[in-house]
């Protein structure tokens, strides 16, 4: 029996994030035993190697970046940066439950985000959505404790980094291809890698630790393609909502690759931020249906509370 749209989409997107956890996974093993920049170096070679190959096998015959959006592109770049280097720095300390645990109030990041930059309407319902998901993130850092470090700091830096790539994203034009994005961000990205040697020391790289890179790289791109091909196929309010499907990934390889298993307040914080995501996304969805229906029925030029 075929599936539908929507059910292709939700596996594609519950794959994807099962993939980029295997990723982080990768990483957070691989930079206990490298340097930080140089597993950034050969990740980024894999990745943009293969990136190029996708575009060529996507007949993209020009990475020429349009003039309007070279200036958004650099400001990608730069939060692409920013994201990547707190995001390491943090795995690589973190549990890797506790930093997908603050990852996930990306969503409501990004929507306050677009309420303040690009002066998005967001209704009481949902501030107050975003500002109960932001108290379950206090409660997985938990300020003032022992358990509250410079790597829960830069864990929420990162979010902020993602933030602004995500809202920059936004804005390129419709006929730039995503594959050109990823080229130039990956170049960048392994282009720090290298300015990073400069302060560390190439270390010999054993068979399993490559392996384990080419696994992350692997890892990378199949999260791009399945993310892409879930937005695709499926109803963004019903396939969006299950990224959540990250935590669960990254509770279970926590606990099973690095023996690290949440404490039952981080799982508690983790639900409250799960839970207010979803209402985001029910929200939305239940929000575009009014403005539909009142654009097709012609009654009235009122906005739906928002």
């Amino acid at each position: 029996m075929a599936l539908s749209d929507n059910t292709r989409g939700i596996v594609f997107m519950a794959v994807a994030m099962a993939t980029f956890t295997v990723n982080d996974s990768f990483m957070k093993s691989v930079t206990l035993v490298l340097p930080l920049s140089q597993a950034i170096v050969i990740r980024g070679v894999m990745t943009l190697v293969a990136l190029l190959i996708l575009a060529r096998v996507m007949k993209i015959s020009t990475l020429v970046i349009p003039a309007n959006d070279r200036r958004l592109l650099g400001w990608r770049t730069l939060a692409e940066l920013g994201a990547t280097i707190t995001f390491l720095l943090a795995l690589r300390q973190m549990p890797l439950a506790n930093l997908s645990a603050i990852l996930q109030s990306l969503p409501l990041a990004v929507t306050l985000g677009a309420a303040i930059a690009l002066r998005e309407p967001v209704g009481w319902r949902r501030m107050t959505a975003i500002a109960v998901g932001f108290g379950g993130v206090m409660l997985i850092v938990r300020p003032g404790t022992e358990g509250f470090n410079i790597w829960s700091v830069l864990a929420i830096i990162s979010v902020a980094f993602v933030v602004v790539r995500d809202l920059t994203t936004r804005q390129f034009s419709h006929g730039l291809p995503s594959v050109t994005i990823a080229i130039y961000t990956s170049l960048a990205v392994t282009m720090m890698g290298l300015a990073g040697l400069a302060i560390e020391d190439w270390t010999v790289v054993t068979p399993h630790v490559f392996a384990m890179l080419a696994g992350a790289s692997a890892m990378l791109i199949m999260g791009y393609l399945f993310i892409v091909k879930a937005m695709r196929v499926g109803d963004v309010a019903i396939v969006a909502p299950f990224r959540y499907s990250a935590l669960i990934w990254a509770i279970l390889l926590g606990w099973l690759v690095f023996d690290d298993f949440p404490k039952a307040i981080t799982l508690l914080g983790a639900a409250i931020v799960v839970a207010t995501g979803l209402y985001t996304y029910v929200r939305e969805h239940q929000l575009q249906r009014r403005i539909a229906a009142t654009k097709a029925s012609m009654t009235g030029t009122a906005t739906p509370d928002r």
